[in-house]
């Protein structure tokens, strides 16, 4: 079955147009007019992709954000027009895969959400990365640490599991923050800041689930797993 678009946008012409060049490639679309009409869709459709238009009615784009990411996993590009890097970097703080600034080309949206898509779409049937005593489900998107009562799973967002999966496929590498970018992050004109935003609060979940000392900050250079491969 085609992948499904969910778009949450008050303005029905923007709207439609996505839709119409949504359904060209070949994907279905659904539109809610505001956020609480896109959350409830989000429910119970379920859909692969949500595209969040910031400034909504009854709930606004950064709370329908917040909202998904709250439930699961589903990948959220946020549209706006106010093209100002703290607006970017709120966003890809609290979980947002990409950023779309208005008056924007509809086929750049389509081909960059294509880009979210394969992204988290990355995981092989069944793999699962084994570090030290951490567990990655790259099919479930889950996190778990072994430790000696059992284990613990470490709810993250998605870009924090992006960001730790990469470190865990290498886990001897150091890699810098525009390597990380490039890999989790790519197109999102993120900031060295908003990888190291990423990084403690990935580290402070890692810590709180009984993982001391799991990431490593290396000063001038970047990061790496602290666990032996």
């Amino acid at each position: 079955m085609a992948e499904l678009v969910l778009i949450a946008e008050d303005d029905a012409e923007i709207a439609g147009i996505l839709e119409a060049y949504f359904a060209r490639e070949g994907f279905r679309t659904v539109h809610a007019r505001d956020g609480q009409v896109a959350l409830d869709l989000h429910r119970s459709l379920k859909p692969d992709i949500v595209l969040a238009d910031i400034t909504m009615p009854r709930l606004d784009g950064w709370e329908l954000l917040a909202e998904i990411q709250r439930r699961g996993r589903t990948p959220v590009i946020m549209i706006t027009a106010l093209d100002e890097d703290v607006d970017r970097l709120q966003g890809l703080r609290i979980g947002a895969d990409d950023y779309i600034v208005k008056p924007f080309n509809p086929i750049e949206v389509v081909a960059r959400a294509k880009a979210v898509l394969r992204r988290a779409g990355l995981s092989q049937s069944g793999a699962v990365i084994r570090v030290g005593n951490l567990a990655i489900d790259l099919d479930s998107y889950q996190v778990k640490i072994e430790k000696d009562d059992g284990l613990v799973t470490v709810p993250l967002t998605l870009s924090e599991f992006r960001l730790l999966a990469h470190l865990a496929r290498t886990p001897t590498k150091v890699f810098s923050r525009a390597e990380l970018v490039d890999a989790c992050l790519p197109g999102s004109d993120a900031l060295d800041r908003t990888i190291d935003s990423h990084m403690s609060k990935l580290r402070k979940k890692l810590e709180q689930a009984g993982g001391e000392d799991l990431l490593i900050s290396i000063r001038g250079v970047g990061y790496r797993l602290g666990v032996d491969p």
